[in-house]
């Protein structure tokens, strides 16, 4: 249980504050009714002076006078300089020659060319050729050398041999030599022309292979 001690001087301070209080508020409201707070804080802060200043009135100047305009000459641009050389008439006829002669005549048409019923040399089939083995080198057969050799034979009229060359060889000298005997040994019907016979070439083929 709490023990409550009363102070004595408590009060009276209280009381004096009071008054106090009261007694401040008293003499601030006297002070503002009679002039006394005014003259106070004009003591304490001067008036503020206030002056008003005459602006001078500037009087306008007139603005410079434009510059003179000068007038610049025209400028004159030449005309360009046209050199035409013109040939110097030449005392001369070629004009009225050819204007005067008359103009050749056009050339002859071609001739329009024949046509012409040819027919190639070859083989004559009905003659029995010859067997490739009566030719075929018997030293080729042993080494066992085979190819093919194309001849080109040429005929005459007559259907002759008048010369037969190897064109591509079969690799083997020996068969190419024995190729040519053969083209030499056939029978063969020459070239025509509208039915009439002529001399020419044509390639021949011989092949050789080995019988099993």
């Amino acid at each position: 249980m709490g023990v409550y001690v009363h102070d004595k001087n408590w009060g009276s301070r209280r009381s004096i504050a009071f008054v106090a209080i009261i007694i401040f508020h008293i003499i601030l409201i006297w002070g503002l009714k009679s002039g006394f707070a005014q003259h106070v804080m004009e003591s304490i802060a001067p008036p503020i002076v206030t002056e008003i200043l005459k602006e001078e009135m500037q009087e306008d100047t007139p603005p410079p006078p434009p510059p003179p305009k000068v007038e610049l000459p025209p400028v004159e641009v030449p005309p360009p300089v046209v050199d035409i050389q013109m040939p110097a008439p030449s005392n001369t006829t070629a004009l009225s020659n050819v204007t005067d002669k008359p103009l050749p005549p056009p050339p002859p048409p071609k001739p329009v060319e024949r046509q012409v019923n040819r027919t190639p040399p070859g083989l004559n089939k009905r003659v029995q050729q010859i067997d490739f083995e009566e030719y075929y080198p018997p030293s080729s057969k042993r080494l066992g050398e085979e190819g093919t050799s194309v001849v080109k034979v040429c005929l005459d009229e007559k259907a002759k041999v008048t010369d037969a060359s190897i064109a591509e060889s079969a690799n083997f000298p020996r068969l190419d030599e024995a190729a040519v005997k053969v083209a030499r040994a056939y029978r063969y019907v020459a070239a025509t022309e509208d039915g009439k016979p002529v001399a020419g070439c044509f390639n021949y083929r011989v092949t050789w292979k080995l019988k099993n």
